[in-house]
This record gives structure tokens, C-alpha cells and sequence, in this order.
């Protein structure tokens, strides 16, 4: 039976020496998995941030990075044609906004200084009131000693300089819209000659090839018709304006001559 005992008391120290080892060594493989883990994760972490910040580009960091896959010596004419036809346009609308006249009160002045036969305060009231409409007026009132025959010849002349300087510009941004495209063309075209320049050079025509050069050639193409049509749509509403402000002139210069006729002595 001692005997006995020292076997069985040998085997069960045994067992457990067994499973000591097996349990320090699980937890050995659990805290190398968790190390690689923790390491693991910086690198994840930082791949998913690289990945999410290409996601939210700002539309400044995409329009800059397009700029420079098109090419600066042909994206750069382009975003020129766009800086300086803006500012005429910026020029044409400011200009015709201070255009704008109240007509309507412009001539019931007229009329009350008329209708008493003081012209010299229509006149300072023409001299104060800006815009091309009261410009009329006044050289109508100046020449109106010489009779009212004179009176229209100087309204219907004076009318179409004002008309003219109403349409200053506009042939600048009418080039400017039709540059803009003709550039991205070109451009696109030089483009395409270079893409094919390299799949001769590499002797086969490879799809990374044929497409990588075939978007740097259309970026200058699509920059160009942007341009354009952001050009046009400022270049018809100046052209609305001014058709406006031609309609003011025209019924104002015809109830000015109507007022000269009724009161004038």
C-alpha cells in the first residue's frame, strides 16, 4: 500500500506539472497574440485614416491635384482666361448696377421743374442722379434754348454713346469664353500625341498606358469648357442687363420729350 501511495502520489504531481506547463504556455501564445494584436492596430488604425482622409478631400485639395495631372503649360492658360474674364465680369456688373436709375422718379423731378420753368434745377437734379439715363436727359435739357428738334437730336445721339459704353468689355469676355475651350482642346490634343508617343515607345499597347495619358490629355479639355460655361452664363445675364437698362433709356427719352413738349414755352 505505501508503495502504492508513492506511485499514485508521483503520477498525480506529474499530471499536474502537465498542466501547469500547459496553462503557462497557453498563456505565453495569448500574450504574444495580444502583443501582435496591439501592434496590429497602430498600423490598421493608420491605413483606415490614410483611407478615410482620401475620402474627404477637400474640393481644393481634388481641384489642385487635377490641375497639376493636367499639366501647368496647359492648365495654366486656361485658369487665366477664367481669372481675367471674371474680372470684366465683375467690372460689367458693378458698372451696371450703378446703371440702374429710378426713371419713373427721375422725370416727376424733371417735370415739377419744368412745369415752373426751372430748368437749371432739372438739370442739377440730371447732374446728381447717376446712370445713363439721367446723362440723356441733361444733354437734352442743356440744348433745350435751341429748340426741340435739337432737344431729340442730342437725346437719340447721346443715347447710343451711352449705349456703347453699356456694352464696354463685353467683346473681351465674348474672347475670353471662346479661348477657354480652345485651349482645353489643344491641350487634349498635344495629349493624346504624347500617349501615343509613349505606346510607341513601349512597343505594345498597353491599357495603363492609353488610359493614364488619355485623362491627363481630357483634364485640360473639361478645365476648358468649365471655364466656358461658367463665362457664358455671366456673359448672358451682363447682356439681360443691359437690354434692361436700353428699355429704360428708350421709354424714358420718349416721356422726357413728351414733358418738353407740354411745358416747354
Amino acid at each position: 500500500m505505501s508503495i502504492l501511495g508513492l506511485l499514485t502520489f508521483a503520477n498525480f504531481n506529474s499530471a499536474m506539472a502537465q498542466d501547469a506547463a500547459a496553462t503557462e504556455a497557453t498563456e505565453q501564445v495569448t500574450a504574444t497574440d495580444e502583443a501582435a494584436a496591439i501592434e496590429e492596430a497602430p498600423i490598421e488604425e493608420a491605413t483606415e485614416a490614410a483611407a478615410a482622409m482620401d475620402d474627404t478631400k477637400s474640393f481644393h485639395q481634388v481641384l489642385k491635384e487635377k490641375y497639376i495631372q493636367g499639366g501647368a503649360g496647359w492648365m495654366t492658360p486656361v485658369l487665366l482666361c477664367l481669372i481675367f474674364g471674371m474680372a470684366l465680369v465683375i467690372e460689367r456688373i458693378l458698372y451696371l448696377n450703378m446703371a440702374t436709375t429710378n426713371v419713373k422718379k427721375l422725370l416727376d423731378g424733371i417735370e415739377d421743374n419744368v412745369k415752373g420753368g426751372n430748368y437749371e434745377g432739372a438739370k442739377e437734379l440730371c447732374r446728381n442722379t447717376r446712370g445713363p439715363v439721367a446723362s440723356i436727359f441733361y444733354q437734352g435739357l442743356d440744348r433745350v434754348n435751341q429748340g426741340l428738334e435739337n432737344v431729340e437730336k442730342a437725346v437719340t445721339s447721346y443715347g447710343g454713346v451711352q449705349m456703347a459704353r453699356l456694352e464696354n468689355n463685353l467683346t473681351w469676355i465674348g474672347l475670353f469664353i471662346a479661348l477657354a475651350p480652345s485651349f482645353g482642346f489643344l491641350g487634349t490634343v498635344v495629349g493624346m500625341v504624347q500617349a501615343f508617343d509613349d505606346i510607341e515607345v513601349a512597343g505594345d499597347i498597353s491599357p495603363t498606358v492609353v488610359a493614364g495619358g488619355m485623362k491627363v490629355a481630357l483634364l485640360t479639355t473639361i478645365f476648358g469648357l468649365i471655364v466656358a460655361i461658367i463665362l457664358q452664363i455671366f456673359y448672358n445675364y451682363i447682356l439681360t442687363k443691359i437690354e434692361s437698362l436700353v428699355d429704360q433709356m428708350e421709354d424714358g427719352s420718349i416721356s422726357f420729350m413728351d414733358i418738353l413738349v407740354k411745358y416747354h414755352k
